[in-house]
């Protein structure tokens, strides 16, 4: 089965990656992201950029409604995901416990919809 983790985090409590904390952060990620490629299990997975570059739109009575920001106000927000294959959800929670964001944010689970190719 195909789960996305979604990753969330206090974007302010989030460390600075050019210091010598945040390479060591960042290594942590790569270390994580190869660990999921060499399980076979990685389908994809890509960080995001800071909330507030974030564009949100909304048709409401056939006009189109842009907004900077988020689509909702909240401490935290979603910084990246992975898409993962492994046989179950208890698999996608093991996976999801070695995030390394898991101690200071976290991580939702969600199966991915397939769809048939027949209509």
């Amino acid at each position: 089965m195909k789960y996305a983790l979604l990753l969330y985090s206090d974007e302010s409590k989030n460390p600075d990656y050019t210091t010598a904390e945040g390479a060591a952060e960042m290594e942590k990620w790569f270390l994580f992201s190869q660990e999921l490629v060499e399980a076979g299990s990685m389908m994809a997975g890509e960080a995001l950029s800071e909330v507030e570059t974030a564009t949100t739109i909304r048709v409401r009575d056939g006009k189109t409604i842009t907004a900077d920001g988020p689509f909702a106000e909240t401490k935290e927000s979603l910084g990246g995901f992975y898409i993962i294959d492994v046989e179950n959800l208890d698999g996608a929670i093991e996976w999801a416990l070695k995030i390394p964001n898991v101690g200071y944010g976290s991580v939702e689970i969600r199966p991915v919809m397939e769809f048939s190719d027949a209509p």
